[in-house]
């Protein structure tokens, strides 16, 4: 089992001492102001398009990877718990019989993982499912990479990666979905909610995700045009 990882800052405030984020915030910063903004909007429109139209079941049956929210008192929280009952009710409609529950410890006394495991086992799991808890990250891109990690064990041989749901809230969608891409998951996004519902607090979630989703793939744009190799391996 992965070790449980210290509380660490979340978000992209952690990678505010490394000269290769910084590089890419730069680069995303003069983007925006080039373009007097137009940039921002442009990745503000895909976020939302995404958080807009991702179903809330996959087409097929497919392992389900859980995204892990910051704890409250130990317990998830009603952005997290909408992920864990999306991710039951897809149990409960045998859409899975794998699930991944992905985040390490945000500042309490356990996981982000074991607290969604916990809450799902309070609310009678259907038999027959496997679940594996990702116990090692703090962000989004670690929660992937050590996701693959789990899924391509097999022995001493390395499998070739299922297709994965991707179960996390609207806001979210699409940045999970530019990070799995960049892995090699073949995935779909499938929503928390049962639609998209806009009010201040999520129109502020979605222009900081799209804010996010911009510094990503800039940076690996730019990394490619100039042929800047530790900077695209950051990502893969």
């Amino acid at each position: 089992m992965p070790p449980i990882t210290a509380p660490l800052k979340r978000g992209p405030w952690r990678y505010l001492s490394d000269r290769d984020v910084l590089h890419a915030a730069a680069v995303m910063v003069a983007a925006v102001s080039l373009s007097l903004g137009l940039v921002w909007v442009g990745y503000l429109v895909h976020v939302w398009r995404v958080a807009a139209r991702s179903p809330v079941v996959p087409a097929r049956p497919m392992t389900v990877l859980v995204f892990g929210r910051r704890l409250v008192q130990d317990a998830p929280e009603k952005d997290y718990q909408a992920r864990l009952l999306r991710a039951l009710a897809l149990m409960r409609s045998h859409d899975t019989e794998h699930v991944l529950l992905l985040g390490g410890r945000s500042g309490g006394a356990i996981s982000e993982a074991a607290a969604g495991r916990r809450w799902l086992e309070q609310h009678e799991l259907p038999p027959g499912v496997v679940m594996q808890l990702e116990q090692a990250s703090v962000d989004s891109l670690e929660n992937l990479r050590h996701a693959r990690s789990l899924l391509q064990e097999d022995g001493p041989v390395m499998r070739v990666l299922p297709p994965v749901a991707l179960v996390t809230s609207r806001y979210h969608l699409a940045r999970c979905q530019l990070l799995a891409r960049r892995l090699g998951f073949p995935s779909v996004p499938v929503a928390a909610e049962a639609r998209l519902v806009l009010s201040r607090r999520y129109v502020v979630r979605l222009l900081a995700e799209s804010g996010y989703l911009m510094w990503i793939d800039i940076g690996v744009r730019w990394a490619r045009l100039i042929g800047h190799q530790r900077i695209s391996a950051r990502l893969s």
